[in-house]
């Protein structure tokens, strides 16, 4: 890091990220308290944690080019500090415009400079507008983009609705949520009134959090006769990510719309299904495995959360880039492209070993042990401890079960 000869009327110093380098708020100068949240306390918005998120975008959009093959245009109406618009203009092969904007007129005055440090003059168009109405002036079908994407703080669903009609057929739209704690199932109300599904605090919150979210851009994409396709997703730190290709027409509405339902859990034995559909009108709403009560979940989206051809894309796309969260980077691509086929939902090895008051073995001998018993399984991205398989939550407690014994048995 390095101090700044620009006058920003505040402190800031420069910092390096992917190919560029950046002047941003010096943040440590806004920190009065240990409770105080930097980012939020500087005149212009900016992120550190935030940049395995920007990493993924850049390498999302790569794969995005290389899957159209032409030059391509991209938008973020939520810029802060221009980070990222001016990454996909530098980073990007084959972007021919970014248009990168914000309603604060010192983010606009940083991002400016931003743009001439990095010499992106004549690709990155900096505006100072109302994210919305920008993205509305870009709807007319001759001013629309290849790809948006928006990354606010809290939820994005505010932008969601100008955000589809600012793409072109086939389009890109990459949202980020920070707001966990309705989508995870903490503030139930909050969710249903912002994504217009009910959440579920369960094990495997943070994948439901990802459905949710792609289940409200899908019912607000389908207002406008768009239909939607979830190419990636991933959750890191206090956030979630879906990416998704748009495309027009009544029929992939409809086609769009057969990937919406409901998740039944059951609290009790860990018991989970899926019920597809936007009504849960006729299940019983009792567990099959131990006639508790059912809780469900939505409407969300059940369908698929990644595409195994712009995962596979994604892979050659990481091996040609640097960044500075590479392994992690690799690592969650290869997870996601291995889980693309598994049900809903995953079990967490220590929830369940809790339960039972088992030791927990590790997530590779689950998966062994479930492998050779003939079930489908897999790790997830989602989460470290857990475990995705077409096994039942009785098949998964009676495996653990006997795990434990045969351990017991070879200790003796």
């Amino acid at each position: 890091m390095a101090e700044s000869n620009y006058e920003a009327g505040f402190p800031t110093e420069i910092v390096e990220e992917g190919q560029g380098k950046f002047l941003v708020p010096k943040l440590k100068a806004f920190v009065k308290s240990p409770s105080d949240y930097a980012p939020s306390k500087a005149p212009v918005f900016y992120n550190p944690i935030m940049e395995l998120n920007r990493d993924m975008a850049v390498l999302a959009l790569q794969t995005y080019q290389r899957t159209v093959n032409h030059d391509i245009s991209a938008c973020e109406p939520l810029t802060g500090c221009g980070i990222r618009g001016i990454r996909f203009a530098v980073e990007v092969d084959g972007v021919k415009k970014v248009v990168v904007n914000d309603i604060s007129e010192r983010s606009c005055q940083i991002a400016k400079q931003n743009v001439r440090m990095n010499g992106v003059e004549k690709k990155v168009a900096v505006k100072h507008e109302d994210a919305n109405l920008l993205l509305s002036k870009h709807s007319a079908p001759h001013k629309r983009f290849d790809a948006v994407d928006v990354d606010p703080f809290g939820s994005p669903v505010h932008y969601v609705d100008s955000a589809v009609r600012a793409l072109r057929n086939r389009g890109l739209l990459a949202l980020t949520a920070t707001d966990m704690a309705p989508l995870c199932g903490v503030h139930p109300k909050a969710c249903i009134r912002k994504y217009g599904g009910k959440p579920l605090r369960t094990e495997y919150c943070h994948e439901l959090a990802v459905r949710l979210l792609a289940g409200c851009l899908a019912t607000m994409a389908a207002k406008h006769e768009v239909g939607i396709k979830v190419v990636f997703s991933h959750n890191a730190d206090h956030y979630v990510r879906v990416y998704a290709t748009v495309e027009y027409g009544a029929k992939k509405v409809y086609e769009t719309l057969k990937n919406m339902g409901y998740v039944l859990h059951c609290f009790k034995c860990f018991h989970r299904e899926s019920l597809a559909g936007l009504s849960a009108i006729g299940h019983s709403g009792k567990c099959s495995e131990c006639g508790s009560k059912l809780s469900a979940g939505g409407p969300m989206w059940l369908g698929k959360l990644f595409d195994k051809n712009f995962c596979e894309l994604m892979e050659i796309e990481a091996g040609h880039a640097k960044f500075r969260h590479e392994k992690r980077i690799e690592k969650t691509v290869a997870l996601a492209k291995n889980e693309i086929d598994m049900p809903v939902g995953y079990f967490v090895i220590d929830k369940l070993c809790d339960a039972l008051s088992l030791p927990v073995p590790s997530v590779k001998r689950v998966i062994e042990a479930l492998r050779k018993e003939g079930f489908q399984t897999s790790p997830t991205c989602f989460n470290p401890k857990g475990v995705k398989t077409d096994a039942s939550a009785a098949k998964m407690r009676e495996l653990l079960q006997r795990m434990m014994n045969a351990e017991s048995k070879n200790l003796i």
